[in-house]
């Protein structure tokens, strides 16, 4: 299959036929086309053309599409659609999908589509999906799963998984239950046919399950179904029985959201924007910490002003300012974001105690090796060996310092539940810069005496 690339000309052709009201001729072209790419399609689309597009779509493909819109897309989509229309749409998705859907919709709207949804069972999964904390398994979890009692033997579990899977897009696992609706194992296909009909299910279920509460986060979620190679995860709730399943799917996009966020948060973006954002939300995204960066700014010039003097008598060393500044910016970034990763995989081992040594002794390393290249070239450039070691001194010390700082404050940023992804931006850089500058011309002044 070849990868689908919208073009400016295909879009334009799709464009011209709605405006002629093609509706046949965009059947046929859009008829090959995966959801994806059909949504990929409306994004770019202006909001007429793209409402009238997802209403010549078939009802399957509209409700595949509308899952993979960007979120605004769909909401401007939706408010000119019925409730009708829209409950048409969400009784061919998985609870989970329509339930996000749903939550989408202006209040007083909810009620009105959940009302047209023809079926009812569907309705009543839907609005149980909804009484989660969208920041939660639960919140992320589908109701269609496979599930059997242990009571039931193999031709009564085989009648019964038929009739489930109807409803189910993709069968990953089949669980366990008891008569309370319990989660007690899961089922092995292959134990399933070759066994006989007559054995009970309690006989050759699989005890170990791996589940999670339906209270848990979408991050815990993510590492423990990435660390076991999962594709589908059971949910429970607060007494364990079994509530609903988590799929890859969904996982991936919990990851690819945290990614997006840390990356945002690393350069210094506050809240969750997009290129297309307006002015103002991108303005107000960024400002917090274009502000810290100009209060650092501010702060490293007033301590530049405290060593006027030193740097009337050893111009040089204003030279190397930007070089000592950015050093010190650069190894704390990359200390912060090595800490960072290794929270968000859940892989640090040993104390912090180990962890700030580990990281001294490689920015003393790295510091060591970088300082005597600058010693040699400054000696070489300005011929005075006391001012080249003040710099070459100042370089490793502000190093270390560096180093240290971008490991201890993503684990204290950690430790008080805070995003330690923040650590590694602006944040670190312009602490960095500061203290850079002050142990720069500290060293400086004690070393060439004045």
């Amino acid at each position: 299959m070849i990868p689908f690339k919208l073009t400016e000309e295909y879009l334009a052709e799709i464009e011209q036929l709605i405006d002629n009201q093609q509706d046949g001729q965009l059947s046929v072209l859009l008829a090959e086309v995966h959801y994806a790419d059909v949504a990929e399609i409306i994004n770019e689309l202006d909001e007429d053309h793209a409402t009238y597009l997802i209403k010549l779509l078939d009802s399957e493909k509209t409700s595949e599409t509308l899952t993979e819109l960007d979120v605004d897309v769909r909401e401007a989509i939706l408010a000119n659609l019925s409730a009708k229309e829209i409950a048409g749409e969400l009784d061919e998705l998985d609870t989970d999908d329509a339930a996000d859907i749903i939550g989408e919709l202006p209040k007083n709207m909810v009620q009105e589509v959940i009302s047209e949804l023809e079926d009812r069972e569907h309705a009543k999964h839907i609005v149980d999906l909804l009484r989660y904390d969208e920041n939660s398994a639960g919140g992320l979890m589908a109701k269609e799963l496979v599930k059997v009692n242990e009571n039931w033997n193999v031709l009564t579990c085989v009648k019964e998984m038929r009739a489930q899977a109807e409803n189910v897009t993709r069968v990953h696992s089949i669980y366990v239950v008891d008569d309370e609706g319990k989660l007690k194992g899961r089922l092995s296909l292959k134990d399933l046919l070759t066994t006989s009909t007559k054995t009970h299910i309690s006989e050759v279920y699989i005890p170990k399950v791996d589940a999670v509460n339906v209270n848990e986060k979408p991050e815990e979620v993510a590492k423990i179904m990435s660390k076991y190679d999962l594709e589908a995860i059971p949910v429970v709730d607060e007494i364990g029985r079994l509530v609903g399943r988590i799929t890859i799917d969904d996982i991936v996009d919990v990851i690819r959201e945290e990614a997006e966020k840390d990356y945002q948060l690393a350069a210094g973006i506050s809240q969750d924007v997009e290129a297309d954002d307006s002015i103002w939300d991108l303005t107000r995204a960024r400002l917090p910490w274009l502000f810290l960066g100009l209060l650092g700014g501010v702060g490293a010039a007033a301590i530049m002003g405290g060593f006027e003097t030193l740097m009337s008598d050893y111009g040089v060393l204003f030279f190397f300012t930007p070089l000592i500044a950015a050093m010190a910016g650069n190894v704390g970034v990359q200390s912060s974001a090595i800490m960072v990763q290794g929270l968000a995989n859940d892989d640090l081992k040993g104390s912090v105690g180990g962890r700030l040594i580990k990281e001294m002794l490689l920015a003393l390393l790295n510091g060591t090796v970088l300082a005597s290249i600058l010693l040699f070239f400054t000696w070489l450039w300005k011929g005075s060996f006391l001012t080249s070691l003040a710099i070459s001194i100042s370089l490793i010390t502000v190093t270390v310092v560096a180093g240290i700082i971008g490991t201890f404050i993503p684990l204290f940023l950690h430790k008080r539940g805070i995003d330690p992804a923040i650590a590694t931006g602006p944040f670190i850089t312009t602490s960095n810069d500061i203290f850079g500058i002050l142990i720069y011309f500290s060293i400086a002044k004690v070393i060439l005496g004045i």
